[in-house]
C-alpha cells in the first residue's frame, strides 16, 4: 500500500542569475512499512526534500501526498496538525528540551496535542530503546547515543505515518551510529514503521530496503538493496 507519493517536486531559491534549483521535478513513491535511505553529497537537495516531506518547508511546485492527502492543500493550522500527528522527525542534534527528563521529552508531542500518553506503549518504547534506567534523567545527563534514542522514542510516540530521520547518526561515533541504525531497523520491523532516512554514509544506507540517490536536485538512481 502506497503511503507517500511525490509528484514533480521542485524548490527554487532566488531569481534570475541567482536562481538555485534545490529540487528539480523529483517524483517517487514509498510503500507503507518501507525503509528508504536518501543519499547524496552536501548541497544535493536531500535535506530540502526531507523538510518538504515533513511539512516544514513549502515546495515551489509539485505535490506531496501522505496517506492520499495532498499535504500542501492544507491551511497553516491543518499543516501544523499534520506535522504533529503524521510525521515523526529525528534530527542530527537531537533537539531535546533541556529542562525535561527522558519520559517528558518522549511524551511532549502527545501532550501538545492535548492527548493522554499510552502508558503501555510508552513503557514498551522505553524498554525497546534501552532507556529504563534513564527515564528521570535530563538530556545533559545522557550520552549522545542515549539522547538520540530519546528523540527516536519521541518521534515514535504518535505512531506517525512516516518517520523522517535527517542524518540521525551525524553527531555520533561509529558504535553509537550502528546502535541507532539498528534501532531504526527494529522500529521498521517491530512496528512496521515507514522510515525515510537522509544520510551521506552509503554504508549506513545499506541497512535500508531501498536507496534513492540525489544529485543537483534530481534523482539519479533508485535501487532496492539486495
Amino acid at each position: 500500500m502506497e503511503i507517500l507519493k511525490v509528484e514533480n517536486l521542485s524548490k527554487n531559491y532566488g531569481k534570475g542569475n541567482t536562481l538555485v534549483k534545490a529540487l528539480d521535478k523529483v517524483s517517487f513513491s514509498v510503500e507503507k512499512g518501507e525503509f528508504v535511505a536518501i543519499v547524496g553529497s552536501s548541497g544535493s537537495g536531500k535535506s530540502t526534500l526531507l523538510h518538504i516531506l515533513g511539512g516544514v518547508d513549502r515546495p515551489t511546485s509539485g505535490k506531496v501526498y501522505v496517506d492520499g492527502e495532498d499535504v500542501y492543500k492544507l491551511n497553516e493550522n491543518n499543516l501544523a496538525i499534520f506535522r504533529r500527528r503524521q510525521v515523526g522527525l529525528i534530527y542530527q542534534f537531537y533537539n531535546l528540551i533541556p529542562i525535561l527528563n527522558v519520559k517528558e521529552n518522549m511524551t511532549l508531542p502527545i501532550l501538545l496535542d492535548n492527548k493522554k500518553p499510552d502508558e503501555e506503549y510508552l513503557n514498551e518504547l522505553i524498554e525497546t530503546l534501552n532507556l529504563k534506567s534513564r527515564v528521570n534523567h535530563l538530556p545533559n545527563e545522557l550520552s549522545g547515543g542515549q539522547q538520540q534514542r530519546v528523540s527516536i522514542g519521541r518521534a515514535l510516540m504518535n505512531r506517525p505515518s512516516i518517520l523522517l530521520a535527517d542524518e540521525p547518526t551525524g553527531n555520533l561515533d561509529s558504535k553509537a551510529s550502528r546502535e541507532i541504525i539498528d534501532l531504526l531497523k527494529l522500529s521498521n520491523e517491530k512496528y512496521k514503521q515507514t522510515i525515510i532516512m537522509i544520510t551521506h554514509d552509503h554504508n549506513l544506507a545499506l541497512s535500508a530496503d531501498r536507496i534513492i540517490t540525489i544529485e543537483d536536485g534530481k534523482i539519479i538512481s533508485d535501487e532496492k538493496v539486495k
